[in-house]
Order: structure tokens, then sequence, then C-alpha cells
């Protein structure tokens, strides 16, 4: 049992630096569209059509997303989902022994 949770964490600490990645890569690019404000050096403006942009995909459940937007999720899951197939892997040799 300490083993599974072991790798359980392992696994969970992985998923979590790949989030982190992913989070950063995403601020980069958010960081780099805005503007700063020319009043508050610390505040950054968000450009009117990526607020539009954002506002719609927010309000959008996944399968009514374009499958372009698909893509672009999907495309984020392919960078964790080797983990989770290993996973699953490990899990269902376990129960088969």
């Amino acid at each position: 049992m300490k083993k599974n949770k072991s790798v359980s964490k392992e696994l969970f600490e992985k998923l979590a630096g790949i989030e982190h990645e992913r989070w950063a890569h995403w601020q980069e690019y958010v960081f780099k569209i805005c503007k700063i404000n020319p009043d508050n050096n610390d505040e950054l403006i968000i450009p009117g059509w990526a607020v539009k942009h954002w506002t719609r995909q927010i309000s959008t459940p996944y399968k009514k997303l374009s499958e372009k937007e698909k893509e672009s999720d999907r495309e984020q899951v392919l960078k964790y989902w080797h983990l989770i197939q290993s996973y699953i892997k490990e899990k269902e040799n376990k129960t088969v022994e």
C-alpha cells in the first residue's frame, strides 16, 4: 500500500510541475499581449479583443468549442497524457498480479 501512495504522490507532483509550466507559458503570453497601464506601471491592460474572446470561451462548454479550440485543449493534455497512461498501466498490472 505504501508503494501505491508514493507512486500516486510522484504522479501528482509530476502533474503539478506540468501544470506550473502550462500556467507560466500562458502568463507569459498574456503579459506579451497586454499593455502597461500608463497611470500605474504595476497594472496591465488586457486588449478588448482578448477579453471578448476569452469571455466567450469561458462561458462555452468544451463540447461546444470549435475544433480549433478543442485542439488547443487537447495539446495541453498531451503534455501529461503519457504519465496518466503509465499510471493506469501500472495499476492494471498490479490488479492482474
